[in-house]
């Protein structure tokens, strides 16, 4: 003790001392949000969201001219509006703001006795994940664990995300211990949480069920893979192996999977599918196709999950819950029933507990 206090090394004896417990901060992320419905607003987290080359993996001129040039002015104003409803939704703020600051606070209550402290960052816009890890920082934790609140792993999201943080903290001059969770699809608090929300209704009252996983370019799920294979060539859609185990078409076939086994679902009773494409080549097949589909069959109640979002937003709110509403309507339909995402449920949090101790230990 004295060798060390008197060299000015009192952190390093206190943290060899047997009372000392290693200091953890967890980072959970979430994709972003305008920080409000103003255009301005909207155009600023567009342009930061669809700038992104893994989103958008266009070479960077393409790319640029494609964004700044075409998709932001004119996509802004329309959104705006769109963002105005979920804002009303929420009660003068974004849902995913919301749901997500729950969960901090009660998986902070969880692990306070661990010594862990949890953080919240949006991957786009604030709180930012810039202003967010400097804060990180400050805080000399022994051990960091970054945490994409997104299920199912895709370069798009959880890739971003990760990319970023570790371009962050590769800077720092002390870098900690750094853990990173890639996906958490097949997490049981996870699962659970999807299907405690589906017994708030009576699933036999309903003609199909959707599982509407938000979309992605077909080409980069097939970056996945090597070679000259693709994601059309692997058994995606009916089994996870070593090749398409980071696959997000096959991890989004494996949610359903794990959902219908516990919900006791046959097959035919409902459809994996893909919102919010942008083109044709996009994963199919298209939620709102498959919604015109039911429709034209006679459907009169449809039942919708989005496992993809673990936090009510705009995709799930706004696209399923008034868009899908008016088409199906438009082709003899009467209701589709959004399930609530997982949002703050008390399993999901278990979900998120158990990912962080698994770290810890």
């Amino acid at each position: 003790r004295d060798f060390c206090l008197s060299r000015g090394l009192g952190d390093v004896y206190k943290r060899q001392s047997p009372n000392y417990m290693k200091k953890t901060g967890v980072l959970l992320i979430q994709l972003g949000t305008p920080d409000s419905p103003k255009t301005s607003d909207v155009r600023r987290y567009l342009s930061e969201f669809l700038n992104d080359p893994r989103v958008i993996d266009l070479p960077w001129l393409g790319r640029k001219l494609l964004v700044n040039g075409i998709i932001v002015p004119f996509r802004a104003p329309k959104s705006a509006k769109i963002y105005k409803e979920l804002w009303e939704f929420g009660n003068g703020v974004s849902p995913l703001i919301t749901h997500t600051e729950n969960v901090r606070v009660k998986l902070q209550d969880r692990l306070e006795k661990q010594h862990v402290n949890v953080h919240v960052a949006m991957r786009y816009q604030n709180p930012s994940m810039y202003d967010v890890i400097e804060s990180m920082r400050k805080e000399n934790y022994d051990h960091i664990i970054v945490l994409p609140l997104f299920p199912q792993y895709a370069s798009a999201s959880t890739g971003s995300a990760l990319e970023l943080a570790m371009t962050l903290i590769k800077k720092w001059w002390v870098v900690p211990e750094v853990s990173l969770i890639n996906q958490f699809y097949d997490s049981e608090g996870y699962i659970d949480s999807i299907v405690e929300r589906a017994k708030e209704f009576d699933l036999s009252t309903y003609d199909h069920i959707l599982f509407s996983y938000h979309g992605l370019p077909e080409r980069q799920v097939d970056k996945v893979y090597e070679d000259d294979d693709v994601c059309e060539d692997q058994p995606c859609e009916t089994e996870i192996n070593d090749r398409n185990k980071f696959c997000y078409k096959a991890t989004c076939y494996a949610t359903t999977r794990l959902i219908v086994e516990k919900l006791g679902l046959k097959e035919g009773d409902y459809t994996v599918c893909f919102q919010s494409r942008l083109d044709k080549k996009w994963l199919t097949p298209f939620s709102d196709k498959v919604v015109e589909e039911q429709g034209e069959k006679g459907a009169k109640r449809l039942l919708a999950f989005s496992p993809a979002f673990v936090a009510d937003c705009l995709e799930t709110v706004i696209e399923i819950g008034e868009e899908y509403q008016e088409i199906f309507e438009s082709f003899g339909g009467e209701k589709i029933q959004l399930v609530p995402s997982s949002n703050d449920h008390d399993r999901f949090i278990d979900c998120l507990e158990e990912l962080v101790l698994k770290r810890l230990n």
